[in-house]
């Protein structure tokens, strides 16, 4: 009988980093549960993210802009950086305004009940003139993965708006490790340790518990593949006729 494991021990955690013990794992385990579990956690978890802009006095995104210090192309990296947590299934609209000279970050980003900014100390842009009125409105939308600017271009856009890679996984980073472990009179079996950091809009915990939920689903499907009846066990397969050999 296999051995399964025990609920798993959160062995250490800063902010939105935290490392899991998982185990004991019958040998070789370890990998499978590891490597399924990273895989799962990278690509499958659905966030928020910045899909859409437009800002004020800019046609596309090769545009330069009078009295900011970065160029169209900068400002789409920074947006890419800025983390949100959506309660809305349907597309959000954000404007973000800033007067005067002086470091734009996500603070300026006039959230809504449907939006919480998780890094709000996020630079997006620099102003240099005094007199410049910088305002831009930002589309946040839920997904899974990365989707690319090119897939949301073919989408009839209005003069001005960019699509923008939408980067909607909640995870940064994830590794493990596997250790074997004494289990009664065998020293191979397994454990993982499971490095999981996060965006900051869900906590490593709730990714583990999201990600494991997933495969859950998938196998439940698997598992109720059907068994052949008693009936058609017992059935013989009916033997081919040999032919008689020419005399």
């Amino acid at each position: 009988m296999f051995q399964l494991p025990t609920e798993p021990k959160v062995v250490s955690k800063n902010g939105n980093q935290a490392v899991f013990e998982i185990g004991p794992l019958f040998p070789g385990y370890g990998t499978t549960i590891g490597n399924t579990l990273r895989r799962v956690l990278m690509s499958s978890l659905d966030g928020a993210a910045i899909t859409f802009m437009k800002i004020k006095g800019v046609d596309h995104e090769f545009s330069a802009i009078s009295g900011v210090l970065e160029d169209v192309i900068e400002i789409i990296l920074n947006l890419k950086r800025v983390r949100f947590k959506l309660f809305s299934d349907e597309p959000v609209t954000l404007v973000l305004s800033s007067k005067g000279e002086g470091e734009v970050t996500a603070a300026n980003i006039k959230s809504t009940s449907d939006v919480e900014i998780i890094n709000k100390n996020q630079h997006i842009a620099t102003v240099t003139d005094k007199k410049i009125e910088f305002e831009m409105e930002i589309t946040v939308e839920r997904g899974i993965g990365y989707v690319p600017a090119e897939q949301r271009q073919k989408e009839k856009l209005s003069v001005g708006k960019i699509a923008i890679d939408g980067i909607f996984t909640p995870i940064r980073n994830v590794n493990f490790t596997v250790e074997n472990i004494r289990v009664g009179q065998r020293t191979d079996y397994n454990k993982v340790l499971l490095d999981v950091e996060t965006d900051g809009s869900i906590s490593p915990e709730e990714a583990l518990k999201k990600a494991s939920q997933i495969l859950v689903e998938h196998f439940t499907i698997i598992k109720n593949v059907e068994l052949p009846t008693e009936e058609a066990a017992k059935e013989k397969p009916k033997k081919s006729r040999k032919k008689k050999s020419e005399e």
